[in-house]
């Protein structure tokens, strides 16, 4: 028997309503655009983006860039026919407003022709990794990047951070995030120094990324390398 599909914007009210919104915007603010919220959906919410997951991974393309980059991913083409919870939960009015909140600025979907708006990364093989980057973009105005954790089952393969006191130029500390199933992470992608560690032998980890922006014109004169 199917398992009951949760209600995406059930699921994103609850979430919300048992976050202190108030001890997560300063912590975003203190780490410099930049905060994790641990175990944020349920174990069922997480259990119904990982159905979908599981039906899209046949068509997982590898991403391997020499010196910098080893991974799969399946991009917001692939995700419109066979992922409409995951859908659900990107374009999801009650998180925009949240995230809109929490980082205090109006924010907006990726135009609906924009790849990397929705994708989804596996690191399957042994070594999947991406250097350190920033997630930049080719709109113009602050952009931002959300990610929610659904496989992680590897004891290597890290989110590092290093994370900037705002309005400091030095470097207050390296921190490594376990993406456990639940858990979210959002940051300005301009401001954040990031990787992922390497993959370990038969271990796997899965990734959603959501990617939000101010504006929606591009700036072609951007140097841009998004994850």
């Amino acid at each position: 028997m199917r398992p009951l599909e949760l209600s995406i914007e059930q699921e994103i009210a609850r979430a919300i309503e048992g976050l202190d919104l108030t001890e997560a915007r300063r912590c975003y603010r203190e780490q410099n655009e930049f905060v994790v919220l641990d175990h944020f959906f349920t174990r069922p919410a997480v259990d119904q983006f990982l159905r979908e997951a599981d039906l899209l991974t046949p068509g997982v393309n590898r991403n391997d860039v020499s010196g910098h980059k080893q991974e799969g991913r399946v991009n917001f083409y692939a995700l419109l026919s066979r992922a409409p919870s995951i859908l659900s939960l990107y374009r999801s009015p009650a998180l925009l407003t949240f995230l809109s909140r929490l980082v205090d600025s109006p924010l907006r979907l990726c135009p609906e022709n924009d790849p990397q708006s929705c994708i989804l990364n596996y690191y399957t093989e042994l070594g999947d990794h991406i250097d350190f980057h920033f997630d930049r973009s080719y709109y113009k105005g602050k952009h931002y990047t959300v990610l929610v954790g659904l496989v992680e089952r590897s004891e290597r393969c890290r989110l590092v951070a290093r994370v900037r006191k705002h309005g400091k130029t030095e470097e207050i500390r390296e921190t490594r995030i376990p993406m456990d199933p639940g858990t979210v992470v959002l940051f300005n992608g301009d401001k954040l120094w990031h990787a992922v560690t390497p993959l370990g032998k038969s271990e796997e980890r899965i990734i959603l990324t959501l990617q939000y922006v101010t504006r929606l014109e591009t700036d072609h004169s951007r140097n841009c390398s998004p994850t």
